[in-house]
């Protein structure tokens, strides 16, 4: 009687067993189930990410792939805003190379840095920014962390804001690097525009950007690129960051500066730490990105820092805790080596000036091509005016091409580049200018911009 009972315990099983869950008698069919073989068994299993949309792809770096599967001989890459030497290959400094053979000398230990970074980076970082001897320093009112290089230090700050200055909105360049929106928005930080570009000049639409920011409500915060804005390369002249700065003190605007190229713009550190440095003396409140991709070359190590400067060295501490508090949860520590670089090479009076002499024949590389696409493309299309190239400063040229003519440019030409009409000079040297000028010249008489 008991083998009995065993064998149909197992008939029932084994018939259970092979028959479909769609086939069942039930009220309601089960949707988004997929068979999976377990063991020779046939089971449900439905995922739980069916509802998980696809991310549009990235502006830049997509460009960069799809520069990387032409097969065409004069593909040009100017997308991606990484320095390139005269025969288009990325560069390490010799200055690093320097720093590296004397940490390496030093037999330094892998150990976790502090959660807000190497002191002695820290302390460069904030003297680099603000000058030597700086009494916003000498009185201690800086908070300092090292983050995640440009990107790591504005998203610390987008959650700094987010918790400690709710409400505040935050008014961004239109137009401006395409992450900053992002870094904002995922924060729950209201961003808004304010004018920048104005495309019949092809220059800064200073009037329409006053016009914004006076209309923000006190306590906004105004993103501002320190120098060599991204994407147009389109700075304001020292007297227009006077009344931006005036603007920002009889408003209760916050800046924050978003600078990542000091010293890569004009080959000159001081000169282009000129607008936050204005700020600050101006009795103003600010907060800085700092990132060390560009002016240093240390793309893959991620240096970068947030500086807050406060006019109450009381609050310092706070701000400090909080700003911790923050990275602990995003990356809980900074990288060390590019840290150990940037401070080896900063606070080396010999390093120093040997990094100061090679940012300085970078800068004068890409001012050297800028020169030279602006002479071509005046020889080639000599009715329109092709001063703004040379105007503009940095890495970047902001072409005034529309969607339209890039889409000739890339589709034709094989010139790869966002589809704002933003062009990477870093990523063009003199054998190349002639190429990129014959291109830019067709995209612009022979398809219409609209």
């Amino acid at each position: 009687m008991y083998i009995l009972y065993i064998y149909i315990v197992v008939f029932l099983f084994n018939m259970l067993s092979s028959t479909s869950l769609t086939s069942l008698p039930c009220k309601k069919q089960v949707r988004n189930v997929k068979p999976v073989s377990l063991r020779g068994r046939v089971v449900a299993h439905a995922t739980r990410f069916s509802g998980v949309e696809q991310a549009p792809p990235d502006p830049i770096l997509g460009v960069s792939e799809a520069f990387k599967a032409s097969t065409n001989p004069n593909k040009l890459n100017l997308g991606v805003g990484a320095y390139r030497d005269e025969n288009l290959q990325p560069v390490v400094l010799g200055v690093v190379k320097k720093a590296e053979k004397i940490i390496f000398e030093k037999n330094e230990n892998k150990e976790y840095l502090p959660i807000d970074g190497l002191p002695a980076f820290r302390q460069a970082t904030v003297t680099l920014l603000l000058g030597e001897g700086h009494p916003a320093i000498k009185e201690g009112r800086t908070a300092v962390i090292q983050s995640l290089s440009g990107t790591g230090s504005l998203r610390v700050g987008a959650a700094f804001i987010s918790k400690w200055l709710k409400g505040s909105s935050v008014y961004i360049s239109n137009p401006t690097w395409g992450n900053h929106r992002n870094i904002f928005g995922d924060e729950n930080v209201e961003w808004k525009h304010y004018r920048y570009f104005d495309p019949k000049t092809i220059g800064l639409d200073f009037k329409g950007m006053l016009e914004d920011l006076s209309s923000a409500p006190a306590g906004s915060v105004v993103l501002l690129h320190g120098c060599a804005h991204n994407p147009t390369g389109i700075d304001p002249t020292p007297e227009q960051w006077r009344e931006i700065a005036k603007l920002c003190k009889a408003r209760g605007l916050l800046p924050f500066f978003d600078v990542a190229y000091q010293g890569f713009a004009t080959g000159d550190l001081d000169q282009d730490a000129f607008a936050p440095r204005l700020f600050v003396e101006e009795g103003l409140e600010v907060m800085v990105s700092q990132s060390y991709s560009k002016n240093l070359g240390l793309y893959g190590e991620r240096v970068g820092a947030l500086v807050v400067v406060t006019s109450d060295k009381k609050t310092v501490a706070p701000i400090q805790s909080q700003l911790k508090r923050i990275a602990r949860t995003l990356y809980s520590n900074p990288p060390t080596h590019g840290a150990r670089i940037a401070a080896e090479v900063v606070n080396t009076a010999a390093l120093f000036d040997q990094w100061k002499a090679e940012m300085h024949e970078m800068a004068g590389r890409i001012a050297k091509v800028r020169g030279e696409l602006r002479a071509a493309l005046s020889a080639k299309c000599p009715e329109r005016d092709w001063s703004f190239v040379t105007r503009q400063i940095g890495m970047f040229s902001f072409t005034g091409l529309s969607p339209k003519q890039v889409e000739n440019m890339t589709n034709k030409h094989h010139v790869y580049m966002t589809r704002d009409g933003r062009i990477s000079l870093a990523g063009l040297n003199s054998a190349k200018v002639e190429y990129l000028a014959n291109a830019i010249v067709d995209s612009v008489r022979n398809v219409n911009a609209v």
